[in-house]
């Protein structure tokens, strides 16, 4: 259905609906009926390619980041039976690049190019109950800013809160992780690594987490606290290759055909490019 890149794509577990999005602006819902999966167009009202899209944990709404320096929080209204949308501008200079649900379905965490990292609130009262105090904030009218982390040191180009929730993590693309912790007062904690830049990270328990990029190989980190994050290992076994030698000639073809005196230029990593 789309005409240009997708960009984007989610797939809510208990609906068992698809959401997608792509660089002409649009961005479809899929529901399998009868053993096909037909799409319905969301008004999504956004004058720049989308660039990241996700559900929210109860699947009444997703959230859909864009180059239009906004977020579109898009919902389904079934009076005239189609999916709206409101959007977040608030402060938001730059494309949207990363999203992250808070476990409450209300809270929604945004990595950004304008090298920021935000907190909003997407409370829709037509379709939800209100929400009770977080750690990041009581209040929570749509578009609220719980949190804005400024200068993250480059483009934001993931973000993950904790299971709880209270904890909010994000890479950069100065190769740093920062994890923000709303139970001790919204303090941030920065670890600059010696790594090629990260792209992507994930919680995996309350102290765990894992993130990978440019390096082509995933890596366990820990937060126990503030100014207690650190790298743990990677979780990558390098792969054991055998080299044999070369005779004479392959040496000579190899140095003709690739300029390089070996025909083995595979990474010791499984994958062998970056992680996304």
């Amino acid at each position: 259905m789309e005409d240009l890149l997708s960009t984007g794509v989610d797939w809510a577990p208990v609906s068992n609906r698809i959401v997608t999005c792509a660089s002409d602006r649009n961005a479809y819902v899929w529901t399998l009926k009868d053993g096909v999966w037909k799409p319905t167009l969301v008004l999504v009202r956004i004058n720049r390619a989308a660039t990241c899209v996700k559900w929210s944990p109860l699947e009444n709404k997703f959230a859909l980041g864009s180059g239009a320096r906004l977020i579109s929080v898009c919902y389904f209204e079934k009076e005239n039976d189609w999916w709206l949308s409101k959007h977040i501008k608030k402060s938001i200079r730059s494309t949207v690049l990363s999203l992250d649900w808070h476990p409450n379905n209300i809270l929604l965490a945004a990595g950004s190019a304008d090298l920021h990292c935000r907190i909003f609130s997407t409370y829709i009262k037509d379709i939800e109950d209100k929400p009770g105090p977080t750690a990041w904030g009581a209040k929570m009218p749509f578009g609220e800013l719980l949190l804005e982390h400024k200068d993250c040191g480059g483009w934001v180009h993931s973000v993950s809160f904790s299971p709880s929730g209270d904890q909010l993590a994000w890479v950069a693309h100065n190769s740093s992780l920062t994890v923000a912790d709303a139970a001790q007062g919204k303090e941030v904690t920065q670890l600059t690594t010696d790594l090629l830049p990260l792209l992507s990270v994930l919680y995996v328990n309350p102290t765990d987490i894992v993130a990978a990029g440019h390096d082509c190989c995933p890596y366990l980190f820990t937060y126990t606290g503030p100014h207690a994050l650190e790298c743990v290992k990677k979780l990558d076994i390098p792969k054991q290759t055998s080299k044999g030698s070369l005779s004479a000639m392959q040496h000579f073809r190899n140095l003709d055909k690739k300029a390089t005196e070996e025909d083995n230029n595979e990474l010791e990593t499984l994958h062998q490019n970056s992680i996304m």
